[in-house]
């Protein structure tokens, strides 16, 4: 059986900022502190934390919307990653979407985007 999550975190930056900070290589690297390989064109790799997270990047929509499919060993048809930023009065509400989370990757998935996440990367903006 697999599990899905979905939060919302409010991040004190503008939408453009959060997306940037989320898509461009150089910026990742800053606040995950570690390798990243990233574009912003559908259909390419991804890598994060020097690897422990990879998979293919399906779609970007500026400032706006970010999905990819995350790669666990053998199960990794369908795990998808929607990220999706809307302005609100504090900077921006950023909806977490994350879809087909295999059981034994759940509470260590579920705290990494808490905390190594989206917990980093608000504190990017503070």
């Amino acid at each position: 059986m697999m599990k899905q999550i979905k939060r919302y975190y409010t991040i004190t930056a503008d939408p453009k900022d959060v997306y940037n900070a989320l898509t461009n290589k150089k910026m990742l690297e800053i606040w995950t502190g570690e390798e990243v390989v990233m574009e912003t064109e559908p259909n390419t790799e991804f890598s994060l934390w020097g690897g422990s997270i990879s998979g293919i990047n399906i779609e970007f929509e500026e400032n706006k919307k970010i999905v990819q499919k995350w790669f666990f060993g053998e199960e990794d048809e369908n795990s998808i990653v929607t990220i999706k930023i809307h302005p609100h009065k504090k900077g921006c509400s950023v909806e977490l979407l994350h879809t087909n989370i295999p059981d034994d990757a759940y509470e260590n998935i579920s705290e990494g985007w808490d905390d190594d996440y989206f917990g980093a990367l608000s504190e990017l903006f503070i």
